[in-house]
Parts: structure tokens; sequence; C-alpha cells
């Protein structure tokens, strides 16, 4: 295993913050597993933590949004380290209703809502395979910051149980 970290280590990966809603509840986790995963059709997967309170929603929803974070760590810590079964991570967060009253967080760099395609049980994670239905993605510019990644993010201790 310590090979595959070294391995893993080497990547710089963007984080994102997953969004659902489901019956009136919003959940929204940090995630650090993701990816397109099809040109044609257009497709991204999302792997959510089966301890996650997110996954609990995503199970019965129809829609995700993926969020690209701006170099916020104070936001990815809000996302990541918090319990939804706990707190409303919203309650002190800007966002606005999206896709299937998805929230949508304001302070995003870019992000997208996909309607789940496909789960796929990967072990401690599944994988919720998307098509994507919106995206809002404004053109970058010359300075725009990059995406927060996972190696900014590594001091971030998971708000649900291990």
């Amino acid at each position: 295993m310590a090979e595959f970290d070294a391995f893993t280590a080497l990547v710089e990966s963007p984080v994102y913050v997953v969004t659902t809603a489901v019956g009136g509840k919003r959940a929204g986790c940090l995630v650090g597993f993701a990816g397109q995963c099809s040109l044609k059709p257009a497709r991204f997967v999302v792997w959510l933590s089966k301890a996650n309170h997110t996954y609990l929603l995503a199970r019965e929803a129809e829609v995700l949004v993926v969020h690209l974070l701006p170099g916020r760590h104070d936001l990815a810590a809000h996302f990541g380290a918090l319990c939804g079964a706990e707190v409303d991570k919203f309650a002190d967060v800007p966002w606005s209703e999206g896709p299937d009253k998805a929230p949508v967080l304001t302070d995003a760099l870019a992000w997208f809502a996909g309607r789940i395609h496909h789960r796929v049980d990967g072990g401690d994670h599944v994988a919720f395979l998307l098509d994507p239905i919106t995206t809002h993605a404004p053109h970058t510019s010359t300075g725009t910051t990059p995406p927060l990644s996972l190696h900014d993010t590594l001091d971030i201790t998971a708000g649900h149980p291990a």
C-alpha cells in the first residue's frame, strides 16, 4: 500500500464539493475522488463515502451538483470537516437553488449539475456516474486562481464517522 500511496501523492487532483437535495433535505460534502470518465457521451464520476451523510441522500437523489472550489480552504473545511447529520452546512454559506432543488454554491469557481445515470459499489465508496445537464464555467482569464487541490486539503479530518 505504501507504494500506491507514493504513486497517488504525485497526482495533483482537484477537490470538489458535491451537493444534492431530496424531500426538502439538503446535503453536501468534500470529495477527493472524481473525474471525467467519458467524452461521448460526456460523463463524470463522483465517488461518495458510504460513511458520509451526503451519500445517504444521494442514494435517493436524481441529480448531484459538482463544484470546483477556488483557493478557499475554509469552504473545503466547512464541507469536509462538518457532519451534515449534525449541522446545516448551508446555513452560513451563500447558495441558490439549482436543478432538482440541489444547492449551488455561490462562491464556487465553476459547477455542473449531473443526472445520476448509474451507481456502482466500489468498496467503502460508491461511484455516481453523472450525465451533465447544466454547467456554469465562466471563461478563465489570466490570473484566475487554480482550483483547490487534494494536497491543499490533506489537513482536513472528515466530519463523518470513520
